[in-house]
């Protein structure tokens, strides 16, 4: 077909490349790696998902939601797994909530963006960030519970779904 043929046509979208992160650990030294590499990716135009499962659950707790849970197992595990990006801990060299302080103020110190800050970005470049439906329902946790703007809870199914089309997967 000549080129004038096809002039003052509208040119297909090209499909963007698919990243899919995976968000098991709700620690600090974990949650900046996952949302760095999104929001990364989301800059250079990929099309990027984070399913957030088991611990890196925690990363999308309100701070506000306090004690979750329906039975007492839930609720314990509200209490010692407390969530939400402002109570991370390290997952090593911790030091009963030291190790993530200091890591928090180096990060303040050489203008590192935080765990919640980079939650905002993610969000505002379109990164989708979905939350575990099992692991919801295994923790007692509640859609209010999770921060806003979140896409609707995913199972394991959609996110390998996902992840077979993808050109980047990682499990962090």
């Amino acid at each position: 077909m000549a080129l004038e043929a096809i002039q003052g046509q509208p040119r297909p979208e090209p499909e963007r490349e698919k990243m899919v992160l995976i968000a098991a650990s709700g620690d600090l030294d974990k949650a900046w790696p996952v949302l760095i590499l999104a929001t990364t990716g989301a800059a250079y135009g990929m099309d990027v998902t984070v399913f957030f499962t088991f611990w890196g659950l925690g990363i999308l707790k309100r701070p506000e939601a306090g004690l979750t849970g329906e039975d007492w197992r839930q609720k314990l595990l509200s209490v010692f797994n407390r969530g939400t990006p402002q109570h991370l801990q390290l997952s090593k060299l911790n030091f009963g909530g030291l190790g993530a302080k200091m890591m928090r103020d180096l990060a303040d110190k050489h203008k590192v963006a935080s765990v919640q800050e980079l939650l905002t970005l993610a969000q505002q470049m379109g990164v989708k960030l979905w939350p575990c439906q099992m692991t919801m329902d295994l923790m007692g946790l509640r859609r209010e519970d999770l921060i806003d703007g979140l896409d609707e809870p995913a199972g394991a199914g959609s996110a390998i779904s996902l992840m077979k089309q993808a050109k980047i997967s990682l499990f962090i």
